[in-house]
C-alpha cells in the first residue's frame, strides 16, 4: 500500500496526463458503440492494457531504492518483451478500411486517441528507462542503446501485426518464433517488407522520441 502511495505521490501529474488521454479513449469509444451499436473496437482496451504494462514496469523499477544490476537486468529483459505493445497500437488504424463510412471520423477519433495513449506510455517508460540504465551503468552507451531499442521496437510490431505473434509467445512457443525471425535475418531479399517496415517504422519512433524528449527538456528547463 505504501509503495503505491509513494508511486502515485512521485508521479501525480504524468499519472493525471496519462489518465485524462485513457479516459477520452474510452468516451470516445463509449460514444462509437452507442452510435454505431457496434463493438468491434473493444479489443483496443486489451491493447493499451498490454501498453501499460512496460511503464508499469519502469514505474516500479524507478521506486526500488539500492536496486541492483541483476534485478534491473531481468526487469530490462521483461520491459522489452513487452514494449512494442505500446506503439502496436498505431498500427490498428489499419482497420479503418474497412470501417462504415458512417461516423468514419468517429473511427478515427477512437483508434487515434488510443495510438496516442500508447504512444505516450511508450516514450515515457522508455525516457525512464534511460534514467535507470544511466544511473546504474554509467559506462553503457544509452543513446546508441535507446536507438537499438527503438528499431527493435519496429521488428517488435512487425512480428505481431504480420506474423501475429504476442509477447506471450517467447514463453508460450519461442521455437517458432525463433525460425521465423532467423529466416528474416538471413534470407533479407525474401523477406523485404518486413525490413522495409521494421526501418520505416523504426525512424517513425526515433523521430517520435527525439521530439518528445526535446519537448520534455524544455519544459523542464
Amino acid at each position: 500500500m505504501n509503495l503505491i502511495k509513494n508511486v502515485i505521490q512521485s508521479q501525480f501529474k504524468t499519472l493525471s496526463l496519462i489518465s485524462v488521454a485513457l479516459l477520452f479513449s474510452g468516451i470516445s469509444l463509449l460514444v462509437r458503440i452507442k452510435l454505431n451499436k457496434s463493438f468491434f473496437y473493444l479489443f483496443l482496451i486489451w491493447n493499451v492494457f498490454l501498453a501499460i504494462i512496460p511503464y508499469a514496469i519502469t514505474m516500479y523499477l524507478s521506486t526500488k531504492k539500492n536496486i541492483s544490476k541483476v534485478t534491473l537486468g531481468f526487469g530490462f529483459l521483461v520491459w522489452l518483451a513487452f514494449l512494442p505493445n505500446a506503439p502496436y497500437i498505431i498500427t490498428d488504424l489499419i482497420h479503418l478500411r474497412t470501417a462504415n463510412n458512417t461516423f468514419l471520423w468517429l473511427d478515427i477519433l477512437v483508434v487515434l486517441s488510443f495510438a496516442l495513449s500508447g504512444l505516450f506510455l511508450f516514450y515515457l517508460s522508455l525516457i525512464d528507462m534511460q534514467n535507470l540504465m544511466s544511473s546504474k551503468f554509467e559506462k553503457l552507451p544509452v543513446k546508441t542503446i535507446t536507438t537499438i531499442i527503438l528499431f527493435l521496437c519496429g521488428f517488435g510490431v512487425y512480428l505481431g501485426r504480420f506474423l501475429r505473434y504476442n509477447s506471450w509467445e517467447i514463453i508460450s512457443g519461442p521455437q517458432i518464433l525463433f525460425i521465423d525471425i532467423i529466416n528474416i535475418i538471413i534470407a533479407p531479399f525474401q523477406h523485404y517488407e518486413a525490413w522495409l517496415f521494421t526501418i520505416g517504422f523504426g525512424l517513425f519512433l526515433v523521430v517520435g522520441f527525439w521530439m518528445f524528449k526535446n519537448l520534455n527538456t524544455l519544459e523542464n528547463n
